[in-house]
């Protein structure tokens, strides 16, 4: 890649029982403390990819079109998308591809504005690429995951003429290939960015953070926790066996790390930032 950028598109709040699962609050709780509401914070971290003459940014955060009334569930606050772009000296009509990961409101919110009482895209010269089987996942959304897919968030990126489907896993583009996962939501891409001769993965909601590396840690919000379990198991496996650097969205304090087998199963051999190890 020509270059890599950690893009810190603000901070929101989510409830720590529905992101640990199954784990005890006693015990998640001190991974990422939550306030007098149960909430705890986390990051919208996306990714800026130079690559020749493609400049892309993987996932958009939650933007900024929804109601008053939506926001306070989630309390998003910090710099927002445009704003730390341009931090990074990155303008928006520069960017031409825009990489979903999945179509969650927290993941695709920033792909679009309100203009003009119209939804138009926000990158006014990119094209949009989204998982076929998430789109028709999202379209036809099931009750439980209803709440996540809102049709402002969707149906206007196919009447902007800008959306391209994949359906297949392999390269996308030279040096970034993608791969399908299942259990949190039906066709969610996960890009592997070759860097060198090594490959920075970023995680989306595979592993949305750091804490969520050991195999019970399972969010109540995927739809096929035991397919979340299989996926994950095989992926921690293959990435430290292969020394991958884990890039996290949502993890507040933690941006990417590499992986250990312990006596504990495997887990994160150490935090750091994107830039330190790259070459400027």
């Amino acid at each position: 890649m020509d270059r890599l950028v950690s893009i810190e598109a603000g901070y929101f709040k989510l409830d720590g029982g529905a992101m640990f699962g199954v784990v005890p609050k006693s015990i998640w709780e001190k991974l990422n403390p939550p306030d007098n509401r149960n909430l705890c914070t986390w990051a919208l971290r996306l990714l800026y990819i130079e690559k020749g003459d493609r400049k892309i940014l993987v996932d958009t955060g939650m933007g900024t079109k929804q109601s008053d009334k939506f926001f306070s569930h989630y309390e998003p606050h910090g710099s927002g998308l445009e704003p730390s772009l341009q931090a990074k000296g990155i303008r928006r009509e520069e960017i031409n591809d825009v990489f979903i990961t999945h179509l969650h409101f927290d993941h695709v919110g920033g792909a679009l504005e309100e203009k003009d009482s119209k939804i138009v895209p926000f990158f006014p010269n990119a094209q949009y690429w989204v998982s076929r089987a998430q789109w028709e996942w999202a379209i036809h959304p099931n009750e439980r995951e209803k709440a996540s897919f809102l049709r402002e968030n969707i149906i206007p990126l196919e009447d902007s003429g800008k959306l391209n489907w994949i359906e297949k896993e392999g390269e996308w583009i030279p040096g970034i290939s993608i791969r399908f996962y299942h259990g949190h939501t039906d066709g969610m891409m996960i890009p592997f960015i070759q860097m060198g001769e090594n490959t920075l993965v970023y995680c989306a909601d595979l592993l949305p953070s750091v804490g969520h590396i050991p195999l019970p840690y399972i969010m109540a919000y995927d739809t096929r926790p035991l397919l979340s379990l299989e996926e994950k198991k095989r992926f921690l496996q293959e990435a430290c066996e292969n020394k991958y650097t884990l890039f996290f969205e949502h993890d507040p304090i933690n941006e990417c790390c590499l992986l250990e087998q312990t006596d504990k199963g495997i887990r994160s051999k150490g935090t750091f930032p994107l830039h330190s190890i790259l070459k400027e």
